[in-house]
């Protein structure tokens, strides 16, 4: 797919001999431990349980409503603290630069757990209350920089390279697994109010005891139950969690790097970085507000709340086992990253498209059924989804030797700040929704021409495969 070797300047520095290495070249020794898969885990649950704090409310929006007294402008303002958390995105990045994977990773820990305890405080004045859930909530959000753009740091620093893709697959797309499964444990564990239907089409009638009290209950249970998770895993990261192993698993793991300073204006002049930076950014972050509010996109077509909580929940879920399955594709197949990318971004244009015309059935005579919406809804959020992890790999391979956690750092800042700016314009553009859809098409077509327009490189594959040899 045109891929080209990168020039001289491109490529350095990536192992600067010392005085006595330039008579007697040393091998790089590697290995490659069994404990990398309980490091992986460790970080993958800490993504799983920030998605899912992320998540708690606009799926139990109706209830916290009438039991907590929340507006609808709370649950969007609640939502939208996950973007806002990203603003001091470049001091996360020094940190994890200078201090390493534990050190940073223990902040978003912390934050985490004093978020999620702030949340479960049972306070009965409410305004108190709802202050008090707001701030965990952007403390979670401070947790976001790190959790979302340090897998490939991780994958890089503990495995092997036919292993790599795969490790950041599971990092980078746990955290969305989270946000998905909070479908399902909210609306089970927290009743709906009387002869109302929750996010997963269970109906409470008045003969079911679903005052106002009883439903608070349930919220703190709910709360309580996040809130002991978090202080678990963050108790076991304290314990055990070592930022490197102590022999490298790959030369590219123990080959130096830039500085924090040389790595962003390295960034920021690659002309190619910003190109699939861009085409990374654009499109992730118009599905994350668009999905953010599908049930407003689908009402028109006559699908109900209950029915576009199960689409998001069944896109994400396939996004995510499908990146794993591709990413484990690109680790046996490796140096196709951008073909990869281009089938899926066209997957992704078709189903936007597919599922924009279908909204307009009164213009365009598509059949507009719950199976066409399901299908093409479901496949969109599959394609773009799974595409983060091959993203995040072709970053790393164009700018290498920059640092992972920078380069990710950067692009996940971008794709958080396109998801902002969708859910600020939406403010003012509520009442009619369909140019949301517009936007997802546009997006995916724009990423794919982007792509298509890339030259591809992998600096660090040729300094694994043919340096180490």
């Amino acid at each position: 797919m045109g891929a080209i070797e990168s020039t001289e300047g491109e490529r350095e520095p990536l192992l600067v001999p010392t005085q006595t290495e330039t008579s007697i070249q040393q091998p790089v020794y590697s290995r490659v431990y069994g404990r990398r898969w309980l490091v992986l885990t460790l970080f993958s649950l800490l993504g799983f349980m920030q998605g899912m704090v992320w998540n708690t409310w606009g799926p139990i929006q109706v209830s916290a409503k009438e039991a907590l007294s929340f507006s609808s402008t709370d649950i969007a303002v609640l939502v939208l603290w996950g973007p806002v958390g990203f603003f001091p995105w470049l001091l996360f990045m020094w940190l994890m630069d200078k201090k390493g994977l534990r050190a940073s990773l223990l902040l978003s820990a912390f934050f985490m757990v004093l978020g999620s305890a702030m949340r479960s405080v049972p306070i009965i004045d409410l305004q108190i209350r709802r202050w008090l859930i707001h701030g965990g909530q952007l403390l979670n959000g401070l947790a976001g920089p790190t959790i979302m753009s340090a897998g490939p740091l991780l994958s890089t620093t503990w495995f092997a390279p036919d292993q790599r893709a795969t490790a950041t697959a599971v990092a980078s797309l746990v955290c969305y697994l989270g946000s998905a499964c909070s479908f399902l444990i909210g609306p089970l564990l927290v009743p709906a109010p009387n002869g109302t239907v929750n996010a997963i089409g269970m109906v409470y009638s008045s003969t079911i005891s679903t005052d106002t009290n009883f439903i608070r209950d349930r919220i703190q249970i709910v709360l309580y139950a996040e809130f002991g998770m978090i202080a678990v895993l963050f108790a076991v990261v304290l314990l055990y969690f070592p930022s490197r192993p102590p022999l490298p698993p790959s030369v590219a793991a123990a080959s130096q790097r830039l500085s924090y300073r040389s790595s962003i204006c390295r960034l920021l002049s690659n002309v190619r970085f910003l190109m699939i930076a861009l085409a990374y950014a654009v499109p992730t972050g118009v599905i994350a507000g668009w999905s953010g509010v599908l049930d407003m996109i689908l009402t028109p077509a006559n699908i109900s709340q209950v029915d576009a909580g199960w689409v998001g929940f069944w896109s994400t879920v396939g996004g995510c086992v499908f990146g794993v399955a591709m990413a484990r594709f690109a680790d046996s197949i490796r140096g196709m990253l951008k073909l990869i990318l281009v089938l899926m971004l066209a997957g992704a244009s078709l189903s936007a498209t597919w599922f924009t015309l279908t909204c307009l059935t009164r213009l365009t005579h598509l059949p507009s059924t719950k199976a066409t919406l399901y299908t093409s809804c479901i496949l969109l959020g599959v394609f773009i989804n799974s595409s983060v992890p091959i993203f995040f790999e072709l970053f790393i391979e164009t700018v290498y030797p920059v640092p992972e956690g920078i380069t990710c750092g950067v692009v996940t800042f971008l794709g958080n700040l396109c998801t902002g700016l969708l859910l600020f314009f939406l403010t003012f553009y509520i009442t009619d929704t369909s140019w949301l859809n517009w936007c997802l098409t546009g997006s995916c077509v724009f990423s794919l021409i982007l792509i298509l327009m890339f030259r591809e490189s992998y600096d660090r594959l040729y300094l694994d495969v043919f340096v180490s040899v």
